[in-house]
């Protein structure tokens, strides 16, 4: 990839990066706030207490391995300037559409599918597994 077009995507990860610092991590409601140690929890609100909590948890979670990400994108982009945007297990470019809407990314959409089927617990199997 030549120079400018690294530049291009090194200014989007960096913008990226401080929209995800500037938004911050999600406050995760505790269950017993307000509540003396002899007080009971409220049964009915409960359940929805700990929804928020998870779908907190989830997005802090998710928001800290973008940052990664961007971090590891942001590292290739400065050691191996000229691989940037090529697929790390095929070679072959990535789409510039890609690029441009995930510019962490480091495999192509054929490799990055295979990966996931590879990785997801509990996948279905086909016939032709059990030869």
């Amino acid at each position: 990839m030549d120079a400018r077009t690294n530049e291009r995507y090194r200014k989007r990860l960096l913008e990226l990066r401080e929209e995800l610092r500037r938004e911050g991590a999600v406050e995760i409601e505790p269950l017993r706030e307000g509540l003396e140690p002899t007080e009971k929890i409220d049964e009915d609100a409960a359940p929805l207490t700990e929804m928020n909590q998870v779908i907190a948890s989830n997005r802090n979670r998710l928001r800290t391995r973008r940052l990664q990400q961007i971090a590891e994108a942001l590292e290739r982009l400065d050691e191996e300037p000229d691989e940037f945007g090529l697929c790390e297990s095929c070679d072959e470019p990535i789409p510039p559409r890609r690029m441009e809407l995930q510019p962490w990314v480091h495999l192509c959409i054929t490799c990055q599918s295979e990966q996931e089927e590879q990785d997801a617990p509990g996948s279905r199997k086909h016939l032709t597994d059990y030869r």
